[in-house]
This record gives C-alpha cells, sequence and structure tokens, in this order.
C-alpha cells in the first residue's frame, strides 16, 4: 500500500468538496493509502483547518482521520534538520523518514531541498503530481 505523508498545505487543498483536489481525501476515506502523521503534525492540521475554514471543519476532519485504520500515527525521537529555511516543515520530514513512507505531498518550496539531499532519500511529489499518481492507481 501506498505510504505518503501530507504536508498542511495539502490537506487544506483537499478539504472543501468544491477543491479540484478533493478526490485525494476521498481516496484517503477509501483506504487508498495510508497517511502517516505525528502529534506535532495533527496539530498544525487542526490550527490552520481552523484558522482557514473553522474549529468545526478542523474538529470534524480530525475526527475522521484519526478513526480511519489507513492513519498511522507514530513518534519520532530525532530531528534531521533537513530544511534549514522553515525549520517547522522538518517534523513532515521526519515523519517521512522514521515511517519509511514512499513520499511527502508538499507544494511548500522549502521541500525542494529534499531533490538534492542524497541521504536519507525522501520522495517529494507536488499535489498535482501525486493527484494523477491516485488516479492511474
Amino acid at each position: 500500500m501506498l505510504k505518503v505523508v501530507l504536508d498542511t498545505n495539502i490537506v487544506l487543498s483537499c478539504v472543501s468538496r468544491r477543491s479540484p483536489f478533493h478526490f485525494i481525501l476521498e481516496e484517503f476515506f477509501r483506504g487508498n493509502y495510508e497517511l502517516f502523521v505525528t502529534t506535532e503534525i495533527l496539530l498544525e492540521y487542526e490550527e490552520k483547518l481552523a484558522s482557514n475554514f473553522s474549529q468545526d471543519v478542523a474538529e470534524v476532519t480530525l475526527t475522521a482521520l484519526l478513526l480511519k485504520k489507513n492513519v498511522k500515527k507514530i513518534q519520532v525521537h530525532f530531528d534531521l534538520e533537513l530544511i534549514k529555511d522553515d525549520l517547522d516543515d522538518n517534523k513532515f520530514v521526519n515523519c517521512a523518514f522514521a515511517a519509511n513512507v514512499h513520499y511527502i505531498v508538499s507544494n511548500d518550496r522549502h521541500f525542494n531541498i529534499l531533490k538534492t539531499t542524497d541521504f536519507p532519500r525522501i520522495n517529494l511529489l507536488k499535489i498535482d503530481q501525486f493527484f494523477e499518481l491516485l488516479h492511474n492507481q
């Protein structure tokens, strides 16, 4: 099964049913990929969903995610510090490395450093690439 970490900007882009990328969230709820998260990641999802939509949307979304068997909550006890320009983004990289995921999905330019990092090798997809990957499965 496909294992991924979704950056917060991706979750925000998928929540609305009117979004062309809502399909990504639908595929998660169908059980077509595993989503790896940490407590830190979940807290950021909640904060940004609440500020961009509402607290109710944040609570409903997180509750729905956490009820699914294909969400995998892990603990990370290290910091690779690969992203220097936005240290807060390292929580996604650390989670991806610890879980040995196939991809981090993000449209954040800070993650582009992963394309030139030899070790650890963490694959990066933009939202449209992930959308296509899911569509072609």
